[in-house]
């Protein structure tokens, strides 16, 4: 895929920066990076961040949310502030479950819907959280839409589908894949940053490039393949 991401070529660039610069230090004996182990949990703060920027629905805001309210809890306990055992904590899986099927298929552009600007069936807003979900879309005029794949998997099948200009797609794929099956005349045009994870197109390049399906988001430490 072609990948034009700045902003993700940044990210994963700075953190193989500080990641070198503190294993040099190490070495050199003039810094301790076991002093830092403490702040790891910090890590689900960040990827709750990357998934808010990056998400238009508001199941794609309560996924990341939750993994800053984890990030900054464990952070916390690690600091000595609160303290707290992880199997206290089983509970929150319940209320985020509930958040999940309140708000499951409502997007953050609603308005758009009121208004009729967009018919809801042309918007995918798919969620798999330690589960898979395996989806047709059949509608003429796909506008794109939302994948999150947490610990689980996602098919989407769009050989269906039509687009009749553009149509863009966030994903976000965490311990999990994500699978798009898209029609022979449609143009991939990813940009989309893995970390620790992959993005692959095995689709056959159409000769007309009328139709163009660009993908955006993260897959970190999964994957997201599309394919003809």
């Amino acid at each position: 895929m072609n990948n034009n991401n700045a902003q993700g070529r940044i990210l994963v660039g700075a953190m193989l920066l500080i990641f070198g610069t503190l294993a040099l230090l190490d070495n050199l004996d003039i810094f301790n990076t076991r002093d830092i182990f403490h702040f790891w949990p910090t890590v689900f703060i960040i990827i709750g961040v990357l998934k808010i920027s990056k998400s238009d629905s508001t199941a794609g805001y309560i996924i990341g949310g939750g993994f800053i309210i984890l990030g900054s809890m464990l952070t916390l306990q690690y600091m000595g502030i609160i303290h707290f055992r992880m199997r206290d904590l089983w509970p929150i899986f319940l209320i985020f479950a509930g958040l999940m099927v309140i708000f499951k298929g409502k997007l953050g552009d609603k308005d758009r819907y009121l208004n009729g600007q967009v018919n809801q069936d042309s918007v995918c807003n798919i969620v798999a959280v330690m589960s898979g979900n395996k989806l047709q879309n059949s509608s003429q005029d796909f506008k794109g839409g939302e994948i999150n794949a947490v610990m689980g998997g996602v098919e989407l099948d769009l050989r269906q589908a039509s687009i009749q200009s553009e149509a863009t797609l966030n994903v976000f794929a965490m311990w999990g894949g994500i699978e798009l099956k898209v029609p022979n005349d449609w143009t991939v045009i990813s940009h989309g940053s893995p970390i620790l994870g992959g993005f692959e197109d095995k689709t056959v390049p159409p000769m007309l490039t009328a139709k163009k399906l660009y993908i955006k988001g993260y897959a970190i430490m999964g994957g997201v393949e599309v394919k003809n």
